[in-house]
């Protein structure tokens, strides 16, 4: 049995089907029917012989570019099915413009897509399109994150280390060429949110989003919550010469 290899099986196939469909024709983005085909393919690929076993949440973030509008505006296509979650921060005006909405069969119970789960994309992905701005900033973050860091934290947290990469106080060897530096900067905003949920996760004694949920539900919990912490982070922007 080998659990993580759902995910990243789920992950590959996905990005795959949206590349595939990146070079056909002008049609809207189908991001659901690409989960989709990619939980079909994975099913396939941890069938017998091999059975392995395992479960994923799923949420995802496609950029897309509304031609209909003049002048063109970049869309984000979000699609969601547990309880990770996408967040889309305005920096300029420190506000969050979007956040999926967790998606939960009981408390601490999540949908998830996998083997004994009867959860599918077909059915229960959720959806949203959002459109952004250049310098919006967009986070895909594990519930190892928001079960430990409240939304004013993950924002504070990210417009501090944009702050920081921007005023070149971020080590030398922490930063990338002049040619990288949006990657790098999104690279250095991941890094520090994830070691802002891990410090909280491994205090028993914190104050959590987890902790608050579990006394809502009626169960003596305290602290963190110790979980997978997974976070990717992007910035819109034109690209040069557009």
């Amino acid at each position: 049995m080998y659990y993580s290899l759902w995910s990243r099986l789920i992950l590959h196939f996905w990005a795959l089907e949206a590349e595939k469909d990146a070079y056909g024709d002008d049609s809207e983005p189908d991001p659901v029917k690409y989960l989709e085909k990619a939980y079909q393919q994975t099913i396939d690929a941890t069938s017998k012989p091999n059975e392995w076993f395992g479960t994923t949440t799923a949420c995802g973030a496609l950029l897309h570019t509304d031609t209909n509008t003049k002048p063109a505006h970049p869309i984000l296509y979000v699609t969601q099915l547990g309880d990770s979650q996408i967040l889309v921060i305005r920096p300029e005006e420190r506000e969050v413009i979007y956040k999926t909405t967790e998606q939960w069969h009981w408390f601490d119970c999540p949908r998830q897509l996998g083997s004994n789960s009867p959860d599918v994309p077909e059915k229960n992905a959720v959806m949203d399109k959002i459109t952004i701005a250049e310098d919006d900033i967009i986070l895909a973050m594990s519930d190892g994150v928001v079960d430990n860091l409240w939304e004013h934290e993950v924002v504070d947290n990210v417009l501090q280390s944009m702050e920081k990469w921007k005023s070149g106080s971020v080590p030398q060897v922490m930063r990338s060429d002049e040619q990288s530096t949006y990657a790098g900067g999104m690279q250095f905003v991941a890094q520090e949110l994830v070691k802002a949920a891990r410090t909280i996760a491994q205090d028993p004694f914190a104050e959590s989003p987890y902790m608050e949920r579990a006394i809502e539900e009626g169960l003596s919990i305290e602290g963190g919550k110790l979980d997978d912490i997974s976070v990717v982070a992007a910035v819109c922007k034109k690209r040069i010469g557009r």
